[in-house]
């Protein structure tokens, strides 16, 4: 996931505490600068935040933010493709339509 300027993440100052912060610049694909709510609502600008991958394993020693379990559950259903069922004729006329294009491109690449 590539972060963008307004994006909510979750800001982790401590192993134990968890704050909603919103991205305010983008330095790179793994550092941005956020402002961060603390439980009362209180606002503080952080800078150059090191952003951890969902996959990356193990956490940074000291203060870095995350994405938040639902934005990574939306982005893999993104990536995933799009299947449209079809009857088994439509499939099978698919198929056919598809080998005489690779016959037609290989006798192609011969001449």
């Amino acid at each position: 996931m590539k972060p963008s300027i307004g994006r909510i993440v979750l800001f982790r100052p401590s192993a134990v505490v968890t704050q909603a912060a919103i991205i305010t610049y983008v330095h790179s694909e793994s550092m941005v600068n956020l402002v961060v709510f603390d439980a009362f609502g209180n606002s503080q600008g952080i800078t150059s935040v090191q952003l951890v991958a969902p996959d990356s394993g193990d956490r940074p020693i000291g203060h870095y933010c995350e994405w938040m379990p639902n934005q990574i559950g939306q982005a893999q259903k993104q990536s995933e493709p799009v299947l449209f069922p079809v009857d088994k004729e439509t499939a099978e006329t698919m198929v056919r339509i598809i080998k005489r294009i690779d016959t037609e491109m290989a006798k192609e690449v011969l001449l």
